[in-house]
């Protein structure tokens, strides 16, 4: 199990604090997931396993079924759209939704593959750019019935 440095827990400190993803690069080989969760306070009611495991499978949920109803475009792909495997690894996938308000995509590890019911493809779709506000404005405009 590797040890993140102190660098690289301030890093994921400030991003959680300030709710944004720090722009400076992070060291993702340094990254062990379980300890940097356990470095990070909860929001206290729930550790933050919790809550990455209630996001994923929220995510599931509605990818699933807009994939069922052949609504948007929906897919994963343990490939980003230039051949090179997520976060430089092997069991990491993304999972991407072309709706009517923009792209909507994220990233999780392998084993959660089977929770995705959705299209496998060798590539995912080009990434469009959007941040994580980006994200989160797109599924509320969705959650709100706003698809223009």
């Amino acid at each position: 199990m590797s040890r993140l440095s102190n660098r690289n827990i301030k890093i994921l400190k400030r991003q959680y604090e300030i709710g944004q993803q720090d722009p400076r690069p992070f060291d993702y080989d340094a990254l062990d997931v379980k300890e940097a969760l356990t470095d990070l306070k909860s929001d206290g009611y729930h550790t933050f396993d919790e809550l990455y495991e209630y996001r994923m499978l929220y995510n599931a949920l509605i990818f699933n079924e807009w994939a069922k109803q052949g609504l948007y475009d929906v897919h994963l792909s343990f490939k980003h759209s230039d051949g090179e495997p997520c976060f430089g690894k092997d069991n990491f996938f993304v999972v991407v939704a072309e709706t009517p308000v923009g792209q909507i995509s994220n990233h999780y590890n392998g084993r959660y593959r089977d929770v995705f019911k959705v299209p496998e493809r060798e590539f995912a779709n080009e990434w469009d750019g959007s941040t994580p506000k980006d994200i989160a404005k797109r599924l509320k405009m969705m959650a709100l019935g706003i698809t223009e």
